[in-house]
């Protein structure tokens, strides 16, 4: 290789490095185990995002992983949550919706949370309806085919 060529590869390389530290969205990695990972967004969002490995995922290891979840929420204090549930394969059994009433979401409710965004699989039902309150919730919760559309909404004002 060329002194020339060597240059031109390497201002390349400089190009785009700075291309894509400019355009970057700050994200920072809050956990991550064979479940899911959660990320916080500098866009004013807490990110889970699910596995498909939940499909090994037990009623104790999603209840852990909620409070876990729940302890972040307060702590980092975002007014949105996307839940990235596009893999999510727990079987629905495992799932206590009166338990996560009773002691996790008041403590969404305590961390400020205004909207909670679900990025579903194509086909479920409450897609497409209207965000609303659920259970003791005091956020709004909205159900999204497309990942941009849910973070349109979490942006939006309304």
């Amino acid at each position: 290789m060329t002194a020339n060529a060597d240059s031109s590869i390497n201002k390349k390389e400089r190009q785009m490095s700075d291309a894509a530290v400019k355009n970057e969205v700050p994200v920072k990695y809050v956990w991550e185990d064979r479940f899911g990972a959660v990320t916080d967004r500098d866009e004013g969002y807490l990110e889970i995002r699910w596995y498909d490995t939940t499909e090994d995922m037990s009623s104790a290891q999603f209840q852990e992983w909620l409070v876990g979840f729940a302890g972040e929420v307060e702590r980092r204090r975002r007014p949105g949550v996307l839940v990235d549930a596009t893999s999510f394969r727990m079987d629905p059994a495992n799932m206590n919706m009166e338990w996560r009433d009773e002691h996790i979401t008041p403590r969404y409710n305590a961390g400020g949370v205004k909207k909670w965004a679900f990025h579903m699989p194509e086909g479920m039902p409450a897609i497409g309806g209207t965000p609303e309150r659920e259970g003791p919730a005091k956020f709004l919760t909205g159900y999204f085919a497309r990942r941009d559309q849910a973070l349109a909404w979490l942006a939006s004002t309304s």
